[in-house]
Protein backbone atom coordinates (compact mmCIF):
# COMPACT_ATOMS: atom_id res chain seq x y z
CA UNK A 1 0.00 0.00 0.00
CA UNK A 2 1.08 3.35 -0.94
CA UNK A 3 2.67 5.79 2.25
CA UNK A 4 -0.10 8.45 1.57
CA UNK A 5 -2.91 5.34 1.63
CA UNK A 6 -1.01 4.52 5.19
CA UNK A 7 -1.55 7.38 6.72
CA UNK A 8 -4.76 8.37 5.58
CA UNK A 9 -5.41 5.08 7.60
CA UNK A 10 -3.87 6.27 10.51
CA UNK A 11 -5.58 9.00 10.61
CA UNK A 12 -8.92 6.86 10.15
CA UNK A 13 -8.14 5.37 13.36
CA UNK A 14 -6.52 8.22 15.11
CA UNK A 15 -10.26 10.34 14.24
CA UNK A 16 -12.07 7.27 15.08
CA UNK A 17 -10.42 6.63 18.37
CA UNK A 18 -11.97 10.21 19.21
CA UNK A 19 -15.45 9.64 18.60
CA UNK A 20 -17.69 8.17 21.22
CA UNK A 21 -20.15 6.48 18.92
CA UNK A 22 -19.51 2.14 18.51
CA UNK A 23 -17.65 0.78 16.05
CA UNK A 24 -20.03 0.41 13.76
CA UNK A 25 -21.71 3.42 13.37
CA UNK A 26 -21.72 5.42 10.10
CA UNK A 27 -19.78 8.36 10.03
CA UNK A 28 -19.51 8.70 6.13
CA UNK A 29 -16.65 8.38 3.69
CA UNK A 30 -15.36 8.79 0.17
CA UNK A 31 -17.69 8.45 -2.68
CA UNK A 32 -16.44 5.67 -3.83
CA UNK A 33 -14.61 7.35 -7.21
CA UNK A 34 -10.97 6.68 -5.73
CA UNK A 35 -10.90 3.17 -4.06
CA UNK A 36 -7.25 2.67 -3.56
CA UNK A 37 -7.43 -1.12 -2.74
CA UNK A 38 -4.67 -3.59 -3.39
CA UNK A 39 -6.81 -6.89 -5.36
CA UNK A 40 -6.31 -9.64 -3.23
CA UNK A 41 -4.27 -12.18 -4.89
CA UNK A 42 -1.22 -10.01 -5.20
CA UNK A 43 -0.05 -11.10 -2.38
CA UNK A 44 1.42 -14.78 -2.43
CA UNK A 45 4.54 -14.90 0.27
CA UNK A 46 3.35 -17.07 2.46
CA UNK A 47 1.27 -18.90 0.33
CA UNK A 48 4.51 -19.86 -1.71
CA UNK A 49 6.52 -20.28 1.10
CA UNK A 50 4.39 -23.10 2.42
CA UNK A 51 3.92 -24.80 -0.71
CA UNK A 52 5.44 -28.12 -0.32
CA UNK A 53 6.65 -27.86 3.37
CA UNK A 54 4.36 -30.55 4.53
CA UNK A 55 3.28 -28.33 7.20
CA UNK A 56 -0.47 -26.88 7.11
CA UNK A 57 -0.25 -22.71 6.16
CA UNK A 58 -1.53 -21.12 9.68
CA UNK A 59 -4.21 -18.42 8.78
CA UNK A 60 -5.60 -16.47 11.37
CA UNK A 61 -9.64 -15.24 11.12
CA UNK A 62 -10.92 -12.25 13.24
CA UNK A 63 -14.01 -10.99 14.13
CA UNK A 64 -16.26 -9.31 17.32
CA UNK A 65 -18.23 -12.52 17.92
CA UNK A 66 -17.64 -13.95 21.59
CA UNK A 67 -18.81 -16.21 24.42
CA UNK A 68 -20.60 -18.71 23.36
CA UNK A 69 -20.13 -18.13 19.95
CA UNK A 70 -16.55 -18.70 19.81
CA UNK A 71 -16.79 -22.50 20.46
CA UNK A 72 -19.41 -22.16 17.48
CA UNK A 73 -17.13 -21.10 15.34
CA UNK A 74 -13.99 -23.54 16.56
CA UNK A 75 -16.48 -25.88 15.74
CA UNK A 76 -16.96 -24.91 11.97
CA UNK A 77 -13.42 -24.39 11.78
CA UNK A 78 -12.49 -27.25 13.09
CA UNK A 79 -14.40 -28.73 10.15
CA UNK A 80 -12.48 -27.08 7.24
CA UNK A 81 -9.08 -27.84 8.90
CA UNK A 82 -10.12 -31.36 8.59
CA UNK A 83 -11.25 -31.07 5.63
CA UNK A 84 -7.95 -30.87 3.71
CA UNK A 85 -4.06 -30.65 4.39
CA UNK A 86 -3.00 -27.42 3.44
CA UNK A 87 -4.36 -24.56 5.85
CA UNK A 88 -5.36 -24.42 9.57
CA UNK A 89 -7.47 -21.67 10.31
CA UNK A 90 -7.79 -19.91 13.87
CA UNK A 91 -10.40 -17.59 15.19
CA UNK A 92 -9.21 -14.48 17.44
CA UNK A 93 -11.63 -12.31 19.17
CA UNK A 94 -11.31 -8.31 18.40
CA UNK A 95 -13.27 -5.68 20.59
CA UNK A 96 -13.42 -2.60 18.51
CA UNK A 97 -12.72 -5.00 15.54
CA UNK A 98 -12.93 -2.56 12.65
CA UNK A 99 -10.87 -0.23 14.49
CA UNK A 100 -8.39 -2.92 14.88
CA UNK A 101 -8.18 -3.53 11.32
CA UNK A 102 -7.44 -0.01 10.48
CA UNK A 103 -4.59 0.08 12.82
CA UNK A 104 -3.20 -3.33 11.72
CA UNK A 105 -3.16 -2.43 8.18
CA UNK A 106 -0.79 0.84 8.99
CA UNK A 107 1.39 -1.98 10.70
CA UNK A 108 1.57 -4.33 7.90
CA UNK A 109 0.06 -7.02 10.99
CA UNK A 110 -3.51 -8.01 9.11
CA UNK A 111 -5.25 -11.07 9.48
CA UNK A 112 -6.15 -13.32 7.03
CA UNK A 113 -10.00 -13.42 6.89
CA UNK A 114 -12.20 -10.89 8.99
CA UNK A 115 -15.63 -11.97 9.92
CA UNK A 116 -17.39 -9.22 8.78
CA UNK A 117 -20.54 -6.74 9.75
CA UNK A 118 -21.98 -6.37 6.33
CA UNK A 119 -23.32 -3.53 6.71
CA UNK A 120 -19.97 -1.68 7.27
CA UNK A 121 -18.83 -2.48 4.18
CA UNK A 122 -19.37 0.56 3.12
CA UNK A 123 -17.40 2.98 5.44
CA UNK A 124 -14.54 0.66 5.40
CA UNK A 125 -13.76 0.01 1.75
CA UNK A 126 -13.24 3.21 0.83
CA UNK A 127 -11.02 3.37 3.54
CA UNK A 128 -8.94 0.96 2.49
CA UNK A 129 -9.59 -1.85 4.91
CA UNK A 130 -10.69 -4.38 2.07
CA UNK A 131 -9.22 -6.61 -0.55
CA UNK A 132 -11.12 -6.28 -4.08
CA UNK A 133 -12.25 -10.06 -4.54
CA UNK A 134 -13.19 -9.21 -8.31
CA UNK A 135 -10.07 -11.01 -9.33
CA UNK A 136 -11.08 -14.43 -7.99
CA UNK A 137 -14.61 -14.25 -8.37
CA UNK A 138 -13.93 -13.88 -12.20
CA UNK A 139 -11.19 -16.99 -11.96
CA UNK A 140 -13.62 -19.25 -10.26
CA UNK A 141 -16.86 -18.12 -12.15
CA UNK A 142 -18.24 -17.36 -9.18
CA UNK A 143 -22.15 -17.23 -9.93
CA UNK A 144 -22.89 -14.85 -7.38
CA UNK A 145 -26.48 -15.43 -7.82
CA UNK A 146 -26.59 -18.19 -5.33
CA UNK A 147 -26.35 -15.75 -2.84
CA UNK A 148 -29.34 -13.41 -1.98
CA UNK A 149 -28.90 -10.02 -4.05
CA UNK A 150 -29.28 -7.44 -0.98
CA UNK A 151 -26.22 -9.30 0.62
CA UNK A 152 -24.12 -9.17 -2.10
CA UNK A 153 -25.02 -5.29 -2.61
CA UNK A 154 -24.39 -4.59 1.00
CA UNK A 155 -20.65 -6.14 0.61
CA UNK A 156 -20.23 -4.06 -2.95
CA UNK A 157 -18.79 -0.77 -2.48
CA UNK A 158 -18.14 1.20 -6.28
CA UNK A 159 -19.12 -1.83 -8.05
CA UNK A 160 -16.79 -3.96 -6.36
CA UNK A 161 -17.18 -7.05 -4.44
CA UNK A 162 -15.10 -6.92 -1.55
CA UNK A 163 -16.44 -10.10 0.51
CA UNK A 164 -19.11 -12.66 0.55
CA UNK A 165 -22.14 -13.49 2.03
CA UNK A 166 -21.95 -15.64 5.08
CA UNK A 167 -24.90 -15.53 7.24
CA UNK A 168 -28.75 -13.84 7.03
CA UNK A 169 -31.13 -12.80 9.90
CA UNK A 170 -34.12 -10.67 9.67
CA UNK A 171 -37.05 -10.19 12.17
CA UNK A 172 -40.05 -12.05 12.66
CA UNK A 173 -43.11 -12.46 14.58
CA UNK A 174 -42.90 -14.56 17.55
CA UNK A 175 -45.55 -15.71 19.48
CA UNK A 176 -46.56 -16.84 22.71
CA UNK A 177 -48.47 -20.24 22.22
CA UNK A 178 -50.25 -20.71 25.22
CA UNK A 179 -50.73 -17.08 25.63
CA UNK A 180 -52.55 -16.94 22.26
CA UNK A 181 -54.48 -20.65 23.16
CA UNK A 182 -55.84 -18.67 26.50
CA UNK A 183 -56.92 -15.54 24.49
CA UNK A 184 -58.44 -17.86 21.46
CA UNK A 185 -56.27 -16.32 19.11
CA UNK A 186 -55.12 -18.45 15.89
CA UNK A 187 -51.79 -17.44 14.79
CA UNK A 188 -52.50 -17.78 11.39
CA UNK A 189 -55.38 -15.38 11.59
CA UNK A 190 -52.32 -12.33 11.96
CA UNK A 191 -51.15 -11.56 8.33
CA UNK A 192 -51.39 -7.61 8.80
CA UNK A 193 -51.71 -4.74 10.52
CA UNK A 194 -55.47 -4.93 11.18
CA UNK A 195 -55.28 -8.52 12.14
CA UNK A 196 -52.25 -7.54 14.63
CA UNK A 197 -54.39 -4.91 16.30
CA UNK A 198 -56.91 -7.12 16.92
CA UNK A 199 -54.85 -9.79 18.37
CA UNK A 200 -52.86 -7.65 20.39
CA UNK A 201 -56.06 -6.32 21.82
CA UNK A 202 -57.31 -9.29 22.91
CA UNK A 203 -54.06 -10.35 24.49
CA UNK A 204 -53.81 -7.25 26.58
CA UNK A 205 -54.62 -7.39 30.78
CA UNK A 206 -54.69 -4.83 33.18
CA UNK A 207 -55.27 -4.96 36.72
CA UNK A 208 -56.93 -2.01 36.94
CA UNK A 209 -54.24 1.03 35.91
CA UNK A 210 -51.54 -1.98 35.88
CA UNK A 211 -50.50 -3.84 32.59
CA UNK A 212 -49.92 -7.76 33.77
CA UNK A 213 -50.23 -8.61 30.29
CA UNK A 214 -48.84 -6.75 26.78
CA UNK A 215 -50.68 -7.93 23.28
CA UNK A 216 -47.36 -6.43 21.80
CA UNK A 217 -44.38 -5.16 22.59
CA UNK A 218 -43.54 -1.65 20.98
CA UNK A 219 -40.52 -1.04 23.30
CA UNK A 220 -38.07 -0.87 19.82
CA UNK A 221 -38.48 2.23 18.07
CA UNK A 222 -35.40 1.33 15.54
CA UNK A 223 -37.85 -1.23 14.27
CA UNK A 224 -39.43 1.99 12.26
CA UNK A 225 -36.73 1.12 9.19
CA UNK A 226 -38.90 -1.91 8.89
CA UNK A 227 -42.53 -0.41 9.77
CA UNK A 228 -42.42 2.44 6.98
CA UNK A 229 -41.57 -0.28 3.81
CA UNK A 230 -44.73 -2.19 4.86
CA UNK A 231 -46.71 1.71 4.40
CA UNK A 232 -45.27 1.61 1.25
CA UNK A 233 -42.54 4.29 2.60
CA UNK A 234 -38.13 4.31 2.17
CA UNK A 235 -36.44 6.00 4.29
CA UNK A 236 -33.96 7.84 2.02
CA UNK A 237 -34.10 9.14 -1.17
CA UNK A 238 -30.59 8.48 -2.92
CA UNK A 239 -31.66 9.97 -6.47
CA UNK A 240 -31.07 13.28 -5.04
CA UNK A 241 -27.27 14.92 -4.35
CA UNK A 242 -26.86 14.48 -1.16
CA UNK A 243 -29.32 12.10 -0.42
CA UNK A 244 -32.32 13.02 1.57
CA UNK A 245 -34.82 11.93 4.12
CA UNK A 246 -37.75 10.37 2.22
CA UNK A 247 -39.60 8.89 5.82
CA UNK A 248 -41.72 12.31 6.38
CA UNK A 249 -44.41 11.89 3.98
CA UNK A 250 -47.85 9.85 4.67
CA UNK A 251 -46.35 6.42 4.97
CA UNK A 252 -44.04 7.73 8.03
CA UNK A 253 -46.87 9.34 9.64
CA UNK A 254 -49.48 6.53 9.22
CA UNK A 255 -46.54 4.21 11.25
CA UNK A 256 -46.93 7.16 13.73
CA UNK A 257 -50.25 6.71 13.95
CA UNK A 258 -50.28 3.14 14.02
CA UNK A 259 -48.01 2.97 16.82
CA UNK A 260 -50.53 5.92 18.67
CA UNK A 261 -53.48 3.50 17.96
CA UNK A 262 -51.68 0.50 19.75
CA UNK A 263 -50.00 2.39 22.89
CA UNK A 264 -53.08 5.21 23.19
CA UNK A 265 -55.86 4.03 22.21
CA UNK A 266 -56.12 0.29 22.63
CA UNK A 267 -53.19 0.08 25.37
CA UNK A 268 -51.01 -3.10 24.22
CA UNK A 269 -48.24 -1.77 25.67
CA UNK A 270 -46.67 0.80 28.06
CA UNK A 271 -43.33 2.32 27.74
CA UNK A 272 -41.49 0.55 30.52
CA UNK A 273 -43.28 -2.32 30.85
CA UNK A 274 -40.31 -4.71 29.98
CA UNK A 275 -37.26 -3.23 31.99
CA UNK A 276 -38.22 -5.16 35.11
CA UNK A 277 -38.07 -8.61 33.38
CA UNK A 278 -34.82 -8.02 32.07
CA UNK A 279 -35.92 -5.89 28.93
CA UNK A 280 -37.60 -8.72 27.51
CA UNK A 281 -41.18 -9.50 28.52
CA UNK A 282 -41.53 -11.77 26.29
CA UNK A 283 -38.73 -13.95 27.84
CA UNK A 284 -40.50 -13.66 30.60
CA UNK A 285 -44.20 -14.64 29.70
CA UNK A 286 -45.56 -11.27 29.75
CA UNK A 287 -45.63 -10.00 26.56
CA UNK A 288 -47.75 -12.20 24.17
CA UNK A 289 -46.03 -11.05 20.62
CA UNK A 290 -42.84 -9.06 19.71
CA UNK A 291 -40.92 -8.62 16.94
CA UNK A 292 -37.01 -10.45 17.29
CA UNK A 293 -34.66 -12.54 15.23
CA UNK A 294 -33.63 -15.99 15.16
CA UNK A 295 -30.17 -15.05 17.51
CA UNK A 296 -32.83 -15.46 20.16
CA UNK A 297 -34.09 -18.86 19.34
CA UNK A 298 -31.81 -20.91 22.00
CA UNK A 299 -32.32 -17.78 24.50
CA UNK A 300 -35.83 -18.87 23.98
CA UNK A 301 -36.04 -22.34 24.44
CA UNK A 302 -34.26 -22.81 27.40
CA UNK A 303 -36.74 -20.36 29.17
CA UNK A 304 -38.95 -23.17 28.27
CA UNK A 305 -41.41 -20.95 26.39
CA UNK A 306 -44.19 -22.59 24.12
CA UNK A 307 -43.62 -20.15 21.24
CA UNK A 308 -44.02 -19.79 17.45
CA UNK A 309 -43.05 -17.70 14.56
CA UNK A 310 -44.96 -15.87 11.98
CA UNK A 311 -43.33 -13.85 8.98
CA UNK A 312 -43.85 -9.83 8.79
CA UNK A 313 -47.54 -8.37 8.66
CA UNK A 314 -48.60 -6.61 5.66
CA UNK A 315 -49.27 -2.59 5.76
CA UNK A 316 -52.65 -1.28 4.96
CA UNK A 317 -51.94 -2.10 1.02
CA UNK A 318 -50.89 -5.32 1.40
CA UNK A 319 -46.94 -4.18 1.22
CA UNK A 320 -44.36 -7.05 2.57
CA UNK A 321 -41.18 -5.05 3.79
CA UNK A 322 -38.48 -6.80 6.29
CA UNK A 323 -35.33 -5.63 7.09
CA UNK A 324 -31.94 -7.97 6.38
CA UNK A 325 -28.52 -8.43 8.37
CA UNK A 326 -26.02 -10.94 8.78
CA UNK A 327 -22.16 -11.09 8.55
CA UNK A 328 -19.61 -12.31 5.56
CA UNK A 329 -16.26 -12.87 5.10
CA UNK A 330 -13.29 -10.79 3.84
CA UNK A 331 -9.98 -10.67 3.01
CA UNK A 332 -8.47 -7.60 4.50
CA UNK A 333 -6.03 -5.54 1.95
CA UNK A 334 -2.15 -6.22 2.49
CA UNK A 335 -3.17 -10.11 3.80
CA UNK A 336 0.03 -12.40 3.32
CA UNK A 337 -2.55 -15.24 2.39
CA UNK A 338 -5.33 -14.53 0.15
CA UNK A 339 -5.20 -17.42 -2.17
CA UNK A 340 -5.71 -19.56 1.13
CA UNK A 341 -8.80 -17.47 2.16
CA UNK A 342 -9.65 -17.61 -0.33
CA UNK A 343 -10.07 -21.21 -0.68
CA UNK A 344 -11.72 -21.37 3.46
CA UNK A 345 -14.96 -18.52 1.55
CA UNK A 346 -15.29 -20.85 -1.34
CA UNK A 347 -15.67 -23.42 1.44
CA UNK A 348 -17.63 -22.10 3.73
CA UNK A 349 -20.54 -20.12 1.68
CA UNK A 350 -20.30 -22.02 -1.77
CA UNK A 351 -20.33 -25.41 -0.24
CA UNK A 352 -24.27 -25.99 0.74
CA UNK A 353 -23.64 -28.30 3.14
CA UNK A 354 -21.29 -26.39 5.05
CA UNK A 355 -23.62 -23.57 5.30
CA UNK A 356 -26.27 -25.95 6.79
CA UNK A 357 -23.94 -27.42 9.23
CA UNK A 358 -23.12 -24.25 10.86
CA UNK A 359 -26.88 -23.22 11.19
CA UNK A 360 -27.06 -26.67 13.45
CA UNK A 361 -24.21 -25.48 15.21
CA UNK A 362 -25.16 -21.70 15.93
CA UNK A 363 -28.72 -21.05 14.44
CA UNK A 364 -27.39 -18.26 12.15
CA UNK A 365 -29.04 -18.41 8.99
CA UNK A 366 -27.05 -19.25 5.71
CA UNK A 367 -26.83 -16.50 2.68
CA UNK A 368 -26.42 -19.35 0.29
CA UNK A 369 -29.76 -20.11 -0.99
CA UNK A 370 -29.41 -23.46 -2.19
CA UNK A 371 -28.84 -23.83 0.98
CA UNK A 372 -31.10 -21.66 3.06
CA UNK A 373 -33.68 -24.04 1.39
CA UNK A 374 -32.60 -27.46 2.55
CA UNK A 375 -34.58 -29.57 4.19
CA UNK A 376 -33.29 -28.87 7.93
CA UNK A 377 -34.72 -25.05 7.17
CA UNK A 378 -37.78 -25.93 5.20
CA UNK A 379 -39.18 -28.93 7.55
CA UNK A 380 -38.93 -26.87 10.66
CA UNK A 381 -41.96 -24.64 10.96
CA UNK A 382 -39.62 -21.69 12.72
CA UNK A 383 -36.88 -22.02 10.51
CA UNK A 384 -38.73 -22.03 7.22
CA UNK A 385 -40.37 -18.80 8.32
CA UNK A 386 -37.55 -17.21 8.68
CA UNK A 387 -35.81 -18.33 5.28
CA UNK A 388 -38.77 -17.31 3.49
CA UNK A 389 -38.66 -14.16 4.96
CA UNK A 390 -35.37 -13.66 2.74
CA UNK A 391 -36.97 -13.84 -0.12
CA UNK A 392 -38.45 -9.75 0.54
CA UNK A 393 -35.94 -8.47 2.60
CA UNK A 394 -34.18 -5.72 1.67
CA UNK A 395 -30.69 -4.20 3.68
CA UNK A 396 -30.46 -0.79 4.78
CA UNK A 397 -29.44 2.18 3.00
CA UNK A 398 -25.93 2.02 1.82
CA UNK A 399 -25.52 6.13 1.88
CA UNK A 400 -22.77 7.66 3.70
CA UNK A 401 -24.33 8.76 6.94
CA UNK A 402 -27.29 6.46 7.12
CA UNK A 403 -26.67 5.18 10.39
CA UNK A 404 -26.21 8.42 11.95
CA UNK A 405 -29.10 9.12 10.41
CA UNK A 406 -31.31 6.85 12.24
CA UNK A 407 -29.46 6.73 15.06
CA UNK A 408 -28.67 10.67 15.68
CA UNK A 409 -31.59 11.99 14.25
CA UNK A 410 -34.39 9.54 13.92
CA UNK A 411 -34.64 7.78 16.80
CA UNK A 412 -34.45 10.31 19.12
CA UNK A 413 -37.25 12.05 18.05
CA UNK A 414 -39.12 8.71 17.39
CA UNK A 415 -38.31 8.42 21.48
CA UNK A 416 -39.97 11.87 22.03
CA UNK A 417 -42.70 10.97 20.03
CA UNK A 418 -44.14 7.99 21.79
CA UNK A 419 -43.26 9.23 25.16
CA UNK A 420 -46.05 11.97 24.16
CA UNK A 421 -43.57 14.95 23.99
CA UNK A 422 -44.18 16.00 20.25
CA UNK A 423 -46.17 15.18 17.62
CA UNK A 424 -46.11 12.79 14.79
CA UNK A 425 -45.08 15.78 12.45
CA UNK A 426 -43.00 17.39 14.56
CA UNK A 427 -40.79 14.25 15.27
CA UNK A 428 -40.54 13.61 11.08
CA UNK A 429 -40.02 17.22 10.50
CA UNK A 430 -37.19 17.29 12.96
CA UNK A 431 -35.66 14.01 11.87
CA UNK A 432 -35.55 15.29 8.75
CA UNK A 433 -34.03 18.22 8.94
CA UNK A 434 -31.27 16.80 11.30
CA UNK A 435 -31.01 14.03 8.86
CA UNK A 436 -30.30 15.85 5.87
CA UNK A 437 -27.53 18.07 8.15
CA UNK A 438 -26.14 14.76 8.41
CA UNK A 439 -26.19 13.22 5.30
CA UNK A 440 -24.65 16.18 3.30
CA UNK A 441 -21.81 16.60 5.77
CA UNK A 442 -21.34 12.77 5.05
CA UNK A 443 -21.71 13.50 1.11
CA UNK A 444 -18.77 16.41 1.65
CA UNK A 445 -16.34 13.86 3.46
Amino acid sequence: MKRKALALLLAAVMTTAMLAGCGKTQTGGSDGASQGTTPAGTEKEADASSAGSGEKAELTMWGSWSGDQVAQLEKQLEGFNNSQDKYHVTYMVQDGMEQKLLTAIASNEVPDIVLWDRFNTGVYAPKGALASLDDYIAKDNVDMTQFYAPAVDEMTSAGVVYGIPLTVDSRVLFYNKDLLDEAGVDPASITDWDSLRDAAIKLTKWDGDKLVQSGFSLKDVGLFNNWIGQAGGKMIDDSTNPPTAAFNTEAGLTVLKYWDQLLNQDKVYQLGFEDGFGGDGFKAGKVAITFNGPWTLESYKEAGLNFGVIGQPQGYNGEKSAMMGGFGLVIPNGAKNPDASWEFIKWWTMQPENGVEFCKISGNLPANKEAAKDPYFMDDDILRVFSETMDYAGIRSKVFGYSDLEGLALIPQLQKYVAGEITAEEALSNAEKQGNDILAEAAQQ
